[in-house]
């Protein structure tokens, strides 16, 4: 594909979806630590239930220092309904007691030290970077923005990683910020995993997925 319909794609994806306040998280946060440890919860759960156990969880731990004190079965209690807590309660303690013994209690803004941390790759990384810091240097890539990529014609890869490289090859990096909220949003509200609904989709006509399959 290239970048010209690219480009219009997004501006199309831009006008249903439009971007608030220049708010392009589905998370509730208040400072780069909620958003790290959000982010890091919100693997295989939905954003709702993530938010649901927000203010629960930051009114007890509020910051790295409380959170690397955590009782774990206490943490997994507060978290429980986002699945896999164990992991998750190990993960977010063991980050949070780095955090607060070699970064003074705060988030680092720089991808080569935020993939270190116990449960954060690429795709969280990204979005605390983009989100907390505004920092543009990826894309953040979900099982959305997998899946549209790849129907949508953006990427023939079959990797996150390899996605994002596709994704920042296609877009200039002025783009890159928004292509997950666009992305996200139109594969919740349209270009659903089991059931596409292409007549509803207002980019169908610049859609790989569209072409192959209309006469179907």
């Amino acid at each position: 594909m290239i970048q010209e319909e690219a480009d219009l794609i997004l501006a199309i994806l831009a006008e249903y979806y439009p971007i608030h306040n220049g708010l392009l998280s589905f998370l509730a946060f208040e400072n780069p630590f909620q958003i790290l440890i959000l982010t890091i919860l919100s693997a295989q759960t939905t954003d709702r239930t993530v938010n649901s156990i927000s203010e629960a969880l930051f009114s007890k731990y509020p910051d790295a220092y409380a959170m690397a004190e955590a009782i774990p079965e206490e943490l997994e209690s507060i978290i429980r309904p986002t699945g896999f807590y164990h992991t998750k309660a190990k993960n977010i303690i063991s980050t949070s007691r780095i955090l607060a013994s070699q970064y003074n209690g705060e988030v680092p803004h720089t991808m080569c030290d935020l993939v270190t941390l116990p449960g954060v790759g690429r795709k969280t990384a990204n979005i605390v970077l983009n989100h907390a810091f505004g920092h543009n240097v990826g894309i953040a890539v979900d099982t959305h923005v997998q899946r549209l990529s790849q129907r949508i014609g953006f990427s023939d890869a079959t990797t996150p990683v390899k996605i994002e490289n596709d994704l920042m090859n296609l877009f200039d990096q002025s783009q890159w910020k928004n292509i997950n909220y666009l992305l996200i949003s139109h594969g919740r509200a349209v270009c659903t995993a089991k059931k596409p609904q292409c007549n509803a989709c207002q980019i169908s006509g610049h859609c790989r997925f569209f072409r192959e399959n209309r006469d179907q």
